[in-house]
This record gives C-alpha cells, structure tokens and sequence, in this order.
C-alpha cells in the first residue's frame, strides 16, 4: 500500500467517523476539513457507499448516514455526553497542540457512538460553550502526545533544550511525570545532570523518542515529591 492509499484509508475512516458524529455533512465542508477536492469526496462516499455503508443524499444538503447504522460498544448518557463537551472546551485551553489535536479526535469518536438525539444535544452544547482565555490562547509546545508516549514506555528520549539563560543544550533523558501548570511541566531524570530535572515544555526546541528502554523507576509521583522536595 503506497502513502496515498494510506491516506485515502485514513481519510475514508475519518469521513465515516464524521458522518457518525454530525447529522449533516456538505461535500464542501468534507473538502474543506480533509483538504482535498469536492470531486474527491464524491468519489470518497461513492467508495462509502460501494462498501456498504448506508448513506443518505439529501439533495441540496449533503450526506447523512442512515439511522442505526452503528454498533456502539460503550452508550453515554445525556449527563455523560456532557460532561464530555464541557471537558473539551477545557481542553482547548491547553498549551500543547498535540494534546488538543489528540483529545478533539477522540472526542469525535466518542461522538460517534450517541445516539442521534443525544449527538445532536452535545454538539449544540459544544457551539454554545466556551471558557475564558481558550481563543487565541498561545500554543507554546507541541511534544506532550510524543512524551505521553515515551513514558508510558519507558524510552530514552533526546531533547534539545535551552534554559531561562538562552543555553541550549542536548540532553538524554528519562521521562518520569508530567505536570499541568500555567505551562506543561516534565519531570525526568537527566543523564547528563545524573539527577532528576524540571523541563518546560516550551523549552524543548527538539525532541526524539529513541529505540532503547530505561529501567522503570519504582516509585509514585507523590513518593517522588516526598524524596525530592
């Protein structure tokens, strides 16, 4: 499979996600968000269709999929649901824009299982929501979806990082937690200091998970803080 059949694949999925997820979708907005070609996405649903998915045309209007065609294996509740939306406009408040992109994916599929009368309630609140400061918020760090995964599986990971004193340096470390203040903070230990250290996110100019492990550290977080503060 070459990378535009993979991206086909991707975008196929992620079409079927959105149909789930909102009553009615134009060819347009599909093109818009996808960045493709309306003929594309003509052709994308036509592939939809030639599957077996049952969508609906509404002349004028766009696509719908028809009611039922889902097997959603986990059912929320309007309250569930929510909560949810609420915990997303939170979300959107963050920082670091990889786990904006990662949460609001999620959110979509998680859309996609409501049942229509709950979906339709959900993206109503999702319209009418939002927080203080969570338009036009600074994005200052993209690394925290990559450093969620280099500690849940303890890999060794090279940053370039430079301190409050504009000194850049290249560090091996070992990702230990991650701490949410007014910016994202890691806590891991550094080779190169042989000690544990405190980064800032924003700080970290260039990040690679590398292939080697590190040997878990037994400890919790608040034993960590119990040690070390």
């Amino acid at each position: 499979m070459n990378d535009n059949d993979t991206k086909r694949l991707s975008r196929l999925t992620a079409i079927l996600t959105q149909l789930q997820t909102k009553r009615l979708l134009t060819s347009t907005a599909l093109a818009n968000k996808f960045g493709v070609s309306v003929r594309t996405i003509y052709r994308d649903i036509r592939a939809l269709e030639q599957a077996g998915v049952p969508i609906i045309t509404e002349d004028g209007k766009g696509y719908t999929l028809m009611e039922g065609y889902r097997v959603p294996p986990v059912m929320f509740t309007e309250a569930q649901a929510n909560a949810l939306i609420m915990a997303e406009q939170l979300v959107l408040k963050n920082k670091d824009t990889s786990f904006i992109k990662d949460y609001t994916e999620a959110i979509d599929k998680i859309k996609a299982v409501l049942k229509y009368n709950i979906q339709d309630k959900a993206n109503l609140l999702s319209e009418r929501t939002r927080f203080d400061q969570n338009i036009n918020r600074e994005r200052n760090s993209n690394n925290l979806s990559d450093l969620q995964f280099a500690l849940t599986n303890f890999r060794l990971t090279k940053i370039e990082y430079t301190n409050e004193k504009e000194q850049t340096t290249s560090r091996i470390i070992e990702p230990f937690a991650l701490l949410s203040t007014e910016n994202w903070l890691l806590v891991a230990y550094c080779r190169l200091r042989k000690e544990f250290r405190y980064f800032r996110l924003d700080r970290i100019k260039k990040l690679e998970i590398l292939s080697d492990k590190f040997e878990p550290h037994g400890m919790t977080l608040q034993e960590y803080f119990d040690t070390y503060h």
